[in-house]
């Protein structure tokens, strides 16, 4: 059975595509049969491995809206991508009208539990539904949180959301833990950040930490994960670092 991790932040711009990738391959690096699953309308992670999403038939939107299988968006790459496409910005009108709407990703999650040991899903960066249904099949959820103030106030929203979830959908959710991302280890602001992530959730917050780097903006031009653009570099070093931690947990 496929474990399902979750990628949330309402913010945007917190590495939460970067995060789901480059994680999702050094689980792979360690022997591991993964799919990454785009959620996002934007199409990042879809793009960061080298698929141009405005030339898909088929995408996430047809999986949630017209229950098209899940394995006829799946492209194989680095990982497996079940891609997204513009057209999942619809979707959740699309879906307003259906009955069970929130539990549309898990139905179509439900042919390939023994195809994957782990499953990670990139989710936009707003609490609507799109981020409601990966949130109600998800196991895990790991927050990546950019060290900056007005960043980590998005928290507190987040774990109410979490908290309807586990009333209303999902009672098994939980964090796996928060990671530090962007960390610009030079300034006072990310090191006071950071302290302050740590007195609120102790230890839930991972030891690894992504810093700031060029390699994140330099590697999905190339479609490629940063393990595979500069495999012996510190960005790639990290989230080998943080899959350790997270294979120790699960």
């Amino acid at each position: 059975m496929t474990k399902v991790i979750a990628f949330a932040n309402q913010k945007g711009g917190v590495a939460k595509t970067t995060t789901t990738l480059n994680l999702a391959v050094a689980f792979a690096e360690e022997g591991h049969r993964v799919l990454c699953c785009d959620m996002d309308p934007q199409g990042n992670l879809t793009m960061s491995q080298g698929i141009d999403p405005d030339t898909l038939t088929k995408s996430m939107y047809d999986v949630l809206v017209h229950r098209t299988p899940i394995r006829e968006v799946i492209r194989k790459r680095e990982i497996d991508v079940a891609c997204a496409s513009i057209d999942l910005a619809g979707a959740e009108i699309a879906m307003s009208t259906m009955i069970g709407r929130e539990r549309s990703l898990q139905r179509a999650m439900a042919d390939i539990v023994e195809d994957y040991d782990f499953t990670f899903i990139d989710t936009p960066p707003s609490l609507g539904l799109l981020t409601i249904n990966a949130l109600t099949v998800a196991n895990k959820v790991i927050v990546p949180v950019q060290c900056e103030y007005l960043s980590m106030r998005g928290l507190i929203q987040l774990q109410n959301t979490l908290a309807m979830i586990r009333e209303n959908l999902n009672p098994e959710i939980q964090v796996e833990g928060i990671l530090p991302t962007m960390v610009d280890t030079r300034t006072l602001h990310a090191k006071e950040a950071i302290e302050m992530l740590e007195e609120n959730f102790g230890e839930r917050v991972f030891a690894s930490r992504i810093r700031r780097t060029v390699r994140f903006a330099e590697a999905p031009v190339k479609g490629q994960s940063v393990l595979k653009y500069d495999p012996d570099g510190m960005a790639a070093h990290s989230y080998r670092q943080l899959a350790k931690e997270v294979l120790s947990d699960v």
